[in-house]
């Protein structure tokens, strides 16, 4: 499938207003929710990068699966990393 250039401007420009926001956010002191508000941007930013310039939006099902599969993988050593520091006195 050929992919219009029009999305990938889009995305692009997609990604440079997540970035923005991750600066602008680094100035705004919101506590302990700081790392939690980046993290949640980088790994919106990570998703259109694995959809759109990786094409796992328009592969197969077992593209998908493996995707997923990193991701959920992602998400436990987030888990174990947050666990560790918020516990941390």
């Amino acid at each position: 499938m050929i992919v219009p250039i029009k999305t990938y401007y889009k995305v692009a420009v997609s990604l440079l207003v997540l970035f923005i926001l991750t600066v602008a956010i680094a100035y705004v002191d919101l506590g302990s929710w700081n790392i939690i508000v980046a993290l949640i941007i980088a790994t919106i930013k990570a998703l259109f990068v694995v959809l759109y310039f990786m094409h796992v939006r328009y592969s197969s099902r077992v593209t998908w699966l493996f995707a997923l599969a990193g991701f959920f993988w992602l998400i436990i050593l987030f888990t174990f990393t947050m666990s560790d520091y918020l516990t941390r006195s």
